[in-house]
């Protein structure tokens, strides 16, 4: 089985036909799959999609229970929390739906943790980190663009001069570099290379 496209988050099954592993989707099984948006839905009350998965959280006054469902309480009730809550020793706390995201002062809202500032998210080479509520993800620098060559999944430059994306002036050349290009005004003529006289 050969899969000249790749199968980013699966595993190649036949020609060109993966499998993608739960969470996600598409030919190439490069999307996340909303589990949120899927019949029946997943989550009692609600539901925040995340990267390859999902969580539930409950309503206020509800508590999340071990097999996902929410169940009365008053205890939770009386605390206000945004995203339901869990009893620790008879000791009510606030629960946040993902490790992205904290509890803020006030201890029943939370608040997205910027993992992307804070230097928790650590991005391969030529990617960037993309900060999300709850998460983040890593998408390729600026003049890069996701390609899967030598059976992996990488960065790679995009030479703006074969796509024709540059705006060089008419009586300018093209000249790719790493990420960027530059523009050179030809001979006999005199400009940044975008403006050329």
């Amino acid at each position: 089985a050969t899969c000249g496209h790749g199968c980013k988050y699966g595993e190649c099954m036949g020609p060109n036909k993966c499998k993608c592993f739960p969470g996600f989707t598409g030919k190439t099984c490069n999307q996340d799959l909303n589990e949120c948006g899927l019949k029946p839905r997943p989550c009692e009350h609600r539901c925040m999609n995340t990267h390859g998965s999902y969580k539930c959280y409950c309503l206020n006054g509800y508590m999340l229970m071990p097999d996902g469902t929410c169940a009365s309480s008053m205890t939770c009730a009386m605390a206000n929390c945004q995203y339901g809550c869990e009893e620790v020793k008879g000791q009510v706390q606030c629960l946040c739906p993902s490790g992205g995201l904290q509890l803020g002062p006030n201890g029943r809202t939370c608040i997205d943790i910027d993992e992307c500032s804070t230097g928790k998210a650590v991005c391969s080479h030529n990617r960037r980190c993309i900060n999300t509520f709850g998460s983040f993800y890593c998408k390729c620098q600026l003049g890069y663009e996701l390609k899967y060559t030598s059976g992996r999944y990488s960065c790679v430059d995009v030479n703006e001069c074969v796509t024709n994306t540059h705006r060089c002036n008419l009586h300018a050349e093209c000249l790719n570099s790493q990420g960027s290009f530059q523009c050179k005004c030809k001979q006999g003529y005199r400009g940044s290379g975008f403006d050329c006289a």
